[in-house]
């Protein structure tokens, strides 16, 4: 049976889970585990790094520094401590952990900015990593692995058994039957729901080839409205913060008393009831947030995709726009980062072509003559004139629709470059 790596396609699937009271106590125990393990790597390489910078040849050191290399792995660490040797404890997640602390490194290396691993906290949030493990002869689909669904509404996970699952796996598994599972990831958020989700691999697509549209688009981004393309079309901005703010404040007053009044009597935040309960509502009422935008992130992007083969985008930098104070709220809102994330995925799945350009001058230049506003004495446009007439063609444009035509022009300029090259050669 072909390795995850060795298979061509990829996919990513999350299903919500419904565990019982003692499976809700595994789940605990592994993810606890977990963080447990990353934080002992994260302490192990920090002391050995201390202790290297002591030049002297001191017999004690050298005999510490090799106790804490050959501690360095799953076995050698369960056995010194001894509560890693729990029964509900699943194996792999240890494994899982020392490998991701692994890549933390391989990442810092490549990227330094993503700096060094640092120790996990604890929090309301927790998940654990396991594999998919088949056996010599087990065939490669999703019934046969240690990790399986037992039909279309049940899966089975090492220690936890029998769990109900609910989600959108059905057109996947219900259209294919050859299918590996990979990692496995158990996790629960601050609102104490459960999920699972699996990264499986084919040598066959997981979804099916679009016809070709015959259509190219630029896309202006923006925040009076989400968004507008070169054909003129509109898509509004639901503002979807906005419009809970007021609720989740008065929710977070309410959650802010609860946690001083149970500072003042000494109670456990863990232990007080009323403050958890308003908690997980706090937490549910961001997470409905999260779920609307990314709902209607979807829904535009796929539609961008099914009807398009080309979608010219802007190179936005999200974090620099966030240091202006007066749009942060409404940048952060808007979504524009998760939206050309999921462009940029769903362009690879569907096998579409998306271009992101720099979006320099495209709102100040007219796209009937190529004049820029700015110069020959003409004042630039600012945000209040959404809509200006060319003082050297005198054609009228509607702000983001012009600045949409001129993306889609770059973005042709920028697949036209490479072919003019390599004729020249």
């Amino acid at each position: 049976m072909k390795k995850m790596s060795d298979l061509e396609y990829h996919y990513g699937l999350k299903m919500r889970i419904y565990p019982s009271t003692n499976q809700k106590k595994i789940i605990k125990i592994n993810g606890n585990i977990a963080r447990t393990v990353y934080n002992k790597m994260v302490a192990i390489d920090q002391e050995l790094y201390k202790l290297k910078q002591v030049k002297l040849p001191i017999d004690s050191v050298k005999e510490r520094i090799k106790e804490l290399k050959s501690r360095k792995n799953a076995r050698n660490l369960s056995n010194h401590y001894q509560y890693m040797q729990d029964k509900n404890i699943d194996s792999l997640a240890k494994a899982n952990a020392i490998q991701n602390y692994q890549k933390a490194w391989k990442m810092f290396r490549k990227v330094h900015s993503s700096g060094t691993p640092k120790f996990h906290k604890k929090s309301y949030r927790l998940s654990y990593q396991t594999n998919a493990q088949y056996g010599k002869d087990a065939k490669m689909d999703v019934y046969s692995a240690s990790v399986k669904f037992l039909d279309k509404n049940h899966i089975s996970l090492p220690k936890l058994g029998r769990l109900r699952v609910s989600g959108s796996h059905r057109r996947i598994i219900d259209n294919k039957d050859d299918i590996r599972i990979g990692t496995v990831t158990v996790s629960k958020d601050t609102a104490d729901r459960y999920f699972v989700s699996m990264q499986l691999g084919s040598d066959t697509p997981f979804v099916k080839k679009l016809a070709k549209a015959n259509s190219q688009v630029g896309v202006d981004l923006n925040t009076e409205n989400f968004l507008t393309d070169s054909f003129g079309k509109v898509v509004a901005n639901p503002r979807y913060y906005r419009t809970i703010k007021g609720k989740l404040a008065k929710a977070q007053k309410v959650l802010s008393r609860r946690q001083r009044r149970a500072k003042k009597e000494k109670r456990s935040l863990h232990d007080s009831k009323n403050y958890q309960k308003q908690r997980v509502l706090v937490a549910k009422l961001r997470d409905r947030v999260r779920n609307q935008r990314n709902n209607f992130l979807n829904h535009v992007t796929t539609a961008l995709i099914n009807n398009h083969d080309l979608v010219v985008v802007e190179n936005l930098r999200s974090k620099n726009m966030l240091k202006n104070h007066a749009l942060a709220i409404s940048i952060s809102d808007v979504g524009w980062r998760s939206f050309l994330q999921k462009l940029d995925y769903k362009a690879n799945l569907y096998n579409r072509t998306v271009i992101s350009v720099n979006p320099k001058n495209t709102t100040q230049t007219c796209y009937a003559c190529g004049f820029i506003m700015g110069t020959n004495g003409t004042d630039k446009l600012n945000l209040k004139d959404r809509e200006w007439t060319c003082p050297n063609c005198h054609e009228h444009h509607i702000r983001d629709w012009n600045a949409a035509k001129n993306i889609l022009a770059k973005g042709l300029d920028k697949l036209e470059k490479p072919k003019n090259l390599a004729k020249a050669k």
